[in-house]
């Protein structure tokens, strides 16, 4: 098997080397594990600014791939979609999932065993059980009142 970080022409072990910020943009996208969880949508209370995962996915989210169906073009279809970025992390970490490596390396944590850049395949996030494969409902399909229907403790 080829390794993926080589064939991507990533480093080595890139994210224990540089800080988020000094990031190239392909080790920056490198580092999504492909879980799908950031694609779902979430509730939040107004009152004590608790944040709830739903299954009701993005329209843009595949639940077959974990991935956007339409990532490079995706503002067009989702302006409010989030472009995370190493400079707005701080303001988005309260809403992204625990197991996401950009959470994780923000807050000085190594990433899971089960990270691609680490098993060496896309498929082990599946494997382990904490992506959201096969998992999600339309947004489309759920209308917005019945999303707390829907609420799920994030797999981890």
């Amino acid at each position: 098997m080829t390794d993926p970080i080589k064939r991507k022409g990533l480093s080595h072990k890139f994210w224990e080397k540089k800080s988020l910020a000094k990031m190239t943009p392909e080790e920056w996208e490198a580092l999504c594990d492909g879980c799908g969880k950031c694609c779902l949508n979430k509730l939040e209370d107004e009152d004590t600014g608790q944040v709830a995962l739903t299954r009701v996915a993005c329209r843009m989210f595949d639940d077959t791939t974990c991935r956007c169906s339409q990532y490079d073009i995706r503002h067009q279809f989702v302006p409010e979609c989030i472009s995370l970025k190493a400079e707005s992390l701080d303001t988005h970490m309260y809403w992204m999932p625990e197991t996401c490596a950009y959470k994780l390396l923000w807050s000085g944590k190594p990433l899971y065993d089960w990270h691609p850049l680490i098993s060496g395949t896309a498929e082990s996030v599946h494997e382990a059980g904490v992506s959201m494969l096969h998992s999600t409902v339309s947004e489309f399909e759920t209308p917005d009142e019945d999303w707390e229907e829907h609420i799920i403790e994030e797999p981890t």
